[in-house]
């Protein structure tokens, strides 16, 4: 069972869904968010003692204004850990957390030992352009973001009519503060060097993809496997019939490939 509890970071509410028992894995979430009825979180919660903190902005957490850049971002991400009282968790993100779990991993290779990438953000290829999640409207997202279109409607929306303008008001309301954190490290493009430090890495990692990625498409694996030269071990896991949100697509393919790793 995940379960909703609070810490405190220089005088302001983090949110923390945890649950599981078992080796400590922090989940870094993307820039939709998490909640605490998450699919993936709940499978991961079967073999692991998961901790997701929300970022400042998402959720019950509140808005960090001094969060200003990757840099900023990178060190909150240890100051978390360090208030929950872990010491070297596995460290498991998805897309806009894939990309902080990296950094972190970069900037401070001694304290990450096991590092899961899900379709991070991060990187950039001129032949392979990024969608701007932040110009989508909510139509445009199941079609980014699935593999089954018509599932990714489903979860979106809750099953609310996408037409619906109260629908509309609430998701620009959403996402004007969800995006507002995410913007400083996506907008306009998501390469804030992060490419020039992959080398830094030694974390034995895992790169997961799901085959259908229309957001961050499945050639970016080769970008960052091309990048992790100094891991002490890289896997890397094609989810078929996945997309963006393979979380929500195929959790257990997700957890699959964790064991299969020995993570």
């Amino acid at each position: 069972m995940i379960t909703a509890h609070e810490i405190t970071l220089r005088g302001r509410r983090i949110a923390v869904f945890a649950g599981g028992a078992g080796r400590d894995l922090v989940f870094l979430h993307g820039a939709g968010g998490i909640t605490a009825d998450d699919p993936l979180l709940t499978r991961l919660a079967g073999h692991y003692r998961v901790h997701a903190p929300l970022l400042p902005g998402f959720g019950a957490s509140e808005d960090a204004p001094e969060l200003r850049d990757m840099l900023d971002v990178t060190l909150h991400g240890f100051d978390v850990i360090d208030a929950l009282g872990l010491a070297r968790p596995l460290l498991v993100g998805h897309s806009l957390g894939g990309m902080i779990a990296a950094e972190m991993a970069a900037i401070a290779p001694r304290e990450v030992e096991a590092l899961a990438l899900i379709a991070p953000a991060g990187l950039w290829l001129p032949d392979h352009p990024i969608p701007d999640i932040f110009a989508a409207l909510p139509h445009q997202l199941p079609a980014l973001l699935f593999h089954d279109v018509a599932l990714g409607e489903k979860l979106l929306t809750g099953g609310l009519n996408l037409e619906d303008p109260q629908f509309l008001i609430d998701f620009l309301v959403r996402n004007a503060r969800q995006l507002g954190m995410a913007g400083k490290l996506l907008f306009p493009i998501p390469d804030r060097g992060l490419g020039d430090r992959l080398y830094r890495i030694r974390a034995e990692t895992l790169l997961i993809w799901g085959e259908s990625d229309r957001m961050i498409p499945p050639v970016y694996a080769e970008a960052f496997a091309a990048g992790l030269t100094g891991v002490a071990a890289l896997h890397r896991t094609l989810i078929p019939e996945a997309g963006h949100l393979i979380g929500a697509e195929r959790p257990d393919s997700v957890v699959a490939a964790l064991r299969a790793a020995g993570f």
